[in-house]
């Protein structure tokens, strides 16, 4: 993000862009900025596509488990929020788009699901807490990544809508329960 469009972001959505540039571009350092000392992490999964811990508390531990660990298995990430916070909102909810490749096999990830932050502005703009749910994890095949990624990089990074995301999506079969389960945010 440059310097001009940070400025014309809100704090909300200044946190949530350092969120993704720091795990997307496994850099752990940028989570200072993201989140509170104590700030709680918990993830509630329903795919057995990929896997973190149920509860993680403190910034170094979060960012141990969504930059250090995820960035040690996962490459090439692309992550997308489906909707932006309005103004210095306490509480933000929105579906999010993540696509990547595993680093020893090769095979794509696409899945996607729901972020619910707390964020508070004093002293300073931080997140005091995140749920991650993740709704559908998807494996494809390492043959399927040029259009995947043709697709995630076709996207506005990192603020995408369901119904761009459904709109521009390659025809694999593979990419249907992802979809699927954005079809509910698109309107008809």
């Amino acid at each position: 993000m440059s310097a001009e469009a940070k400025n014309s972001c809100s704090p909300a959505e200044r946190l949530l862009d350092g969120y993704f540039r720091a795990k997307d571009g496994n850099r752990p350092h940028l989570l200072e900025r993201v989140f509170a000392p104590d700030a709680k992490l918990e993830v509630r999964n329903a795919s057995s596509a990929i896997s973190f811990p149920a509860v993680t508390t403190g910034r170094e531990q979060i960012a141990d488990v969504l930059v250090r660990q995820f960035g040690r298995v996962n490459e090439n990430v692309y992550s997308f929020y489906l909707s932006r916070p309005e103004g210095a909102v306490r509480q933000f909810s929105c579906r999010w788009l993540v696509g990547m490749t595993d680093k020893e096999s090769k095979a794509v990830r696409v899945g996607c699901g729901k972020y619910e932050w707390s964020l508070a502005y004093e002293p300073v703009p931080c997140a005091s807490a995140l749920v991650i749910s993740i709704d559908v994890m998807q494996v494809l095949d390492a043959s399927t990544q040029r259009q995947v990624f043709a697709w995630l990089e076709g996207l506005a990074y990192p603020w995408s809508s369901a119904s761009a995301v459904v709109r521009t999506a390659p025809k694999l079969e593979q990419l249907v329960p992802v979809l699927s389960c954005l079809v509910a945010d698109v309107d008809v």
